[in-house]
């Protein structure tokens, strides 16, 4: 009898492990499209990246007629499979899901769920002319505008009453009609079972069972940009409470943090914004300066160690600057030879993404290179941290899969070009919240992590004990 139990919980497990989903991975055919990286129909491709965060995304489909109108899209898979259910990911206003159809391989779809529309509920449609004149972010592609609502999001998971084979292609018809608000559709799965498709946070084990994070006490300051030296014996941090934001540092003491400190020297040098992104035991890089555009200047500078104090060393070029964004954020390699920066430029995968570049014999650096597809999304990836092996590289995302906002995520480089990385791992639950976090920095003579999370408003800087083995590849 025992055997018996046994081999049926072994073909049970099998069942559920061997699930075959397939993610839409070509287009073929659809109603419209915006265009350009961000919110263009080709976002639609691939798995899921908007949730299980939901909320708007630039990594989602949003369509033209998002108000009131009808729109199908018609995607294909890589590899014929039988399908049993059609998974379609709304991050903005679900529910608007009217019909699916598969086609089996023989060109022709065949409708294999619908939706009963309740046709007693009010359908919405936009009332003003002046609806239609709305430009979404930068780009000013025209769409419809949409009230202020929940953003509601869902996953339709329609189970067909009977399982389809060699399915190729499959065609989604949407009526945005149905619920008010604007609209968006991450992702199109199948399955050949009816557990629910998902979309689970690429996150490693060992990141589940971390310690929890904890609050520093710096008082009422309110931090940005977390730094510590190299012995982890000194954090320096920038607090942005007044209008000239001032850099702060605490001296560890027996394991305790010392009462922040105003850095009395030349740190503070500008009027209005003063950052560090880089200490090091006889120098510094220092962001923050006023620049002149088309120069090559970007707003960063060494400081040489004297003493205790920094003094101005020089500036830091980059051939052919360009920084669509007010802001940037910059990680440097501990011989000051390669260059990360978070950036927006005519190269950019969506929005802000990370490049490097390499220093030059004169002493400035290169043209800026996209550091690629893998860990630059549609959205926006910011605040590198390169860690010592010059392999291990921490970033904050709001582009993939997370726990609600900016999340920190970790990538490792796979080989001499700087092009090529691992696909990012988010660091957990332990230091991902539903909020920001973001700014990380990691002690590896103390194995802590440090970073910034925003709450209701208020930032604060957390730490926790992170293994370097489990962050930092040999």
């Amino acid at each position: 009898m025992k055997s018996k139990i046994l081999l049926l919980s072994l073909i049970s497990a099998f069942s559920v492990h061997a699930q075959q989903v397939q993610w839409a991975s070509k287009l073929i055919k659809f109603s419209s499209d915006l265009g350009g990286k961000q919110n263009g129909i080709k976002r639609i491709l691939g798995k899921s990246d908007a949730f299980p965060q939901a909320g708007p995304s630039a990594n989602a489909w949003m369509p033209k007629n998002a108000l009131d109108g009808y729109e199908t899209v018609e995607v294909g898979f890589e590899k014929p499979q039988t399908v049993k259910q059609v998974a379609v990911f709304e991050n903005m206003n679900s529910g608007c899901v009217v019909r699916i159809a598969v086609d089996d391989g023989s060109g022709k779809y065949k409708t294999v769920w619908s939706r009963k529309v309740n046709w007693k509920r009010d359908l919405y449609t936009s009332q003003s002319p002046a609806d239609r004149k709305y430009y979404y972010n930068r780009k000013r592609r025209k769409i419809q505008t949409a009230p202020e609502v929940d953003v509601n999001p869902g996953i339709e998971h329609a189970i067909l009453e009977q399982a389809v084979s060699g399915v190729v292609a499959v065609r989604v018809d949407f009526s945005f009609a149905l619920v008010p608000g604007q609209k968006q559709v991450d992702a199109i799965g199948i399955s050949d079972s009816e557990t629910p498709i998902e979309a689970p946070i690429n996150i490693l084990p060992e990141f589940q069972s971390l310690a929890k994070s904890e609050k520093i006490d710096i008082g009422e300051l309110l931090p940005a940009n977390p730094m510590l030296t190299a012995d982890g014996q000194k954090l320096y941090f920038t607090d942005f409470t007044n209008t000239k934001e001032i850099i702060y540092s605490c001296v560890r003491s027996n394991g305790k943090w010392s009462a922040p400190v105003q850095e009395m020297n030349a740190l503070n040098d500008d009027n209005q914004f003063n950052y560090i992104y880089g200490i090091k035991s006889d120098w510094a890089l220092k962001g923050g300066k006023s620049y002149s555009r088309g120069t090559g200047e970007t707003g960063y500078a060494f400081y040489k160690r004297n003493g205790d104090a920094f003094e101005p060393s020089g500036i830091l070029k980059v051939t052919a600057y360009n920084n669509y964004d007010d802001t940037s954020e910059m990680t440097i390699t501990d011989d000051a030879k390669t260059i990360i920066m978070g950036i927006e430029t005519d190269m950019t995968q969506g929005g802000a993404d990370l490049y490097f570049s390499n220093k030059k014999e004169d002493g400035s650096y290169g043209f800026l290179q996209n550091m690629g597809k893998t860990i630059n999304s549609a959205a926006d990836e910011s605040m590198p941290r390169l860690l010592s092996d010059n392999k291990t590289l921490l970033f904050s995302s709001n582009g993939f899969s997370n726990y609600g906002d900016y999340d920190i995520f970790v990538t490792h480089r796979l080989d001499d070009t700087w092009k090529n990385w691992s696909e990012p791992v988010n660091l957990g639950s332990s230091i991902n919240s539903g909020s920001f976090d973001g700014s990380p920095w990691y002690d590896e003579q103390n194995e802590e992590l440090y970073f910034i999370r925003t709450v209701d408003g208020r930032t604060n800087i957390y730490h926790m004990h992170f293994p370097k083995a489990q962050l930092m590849k040999s």
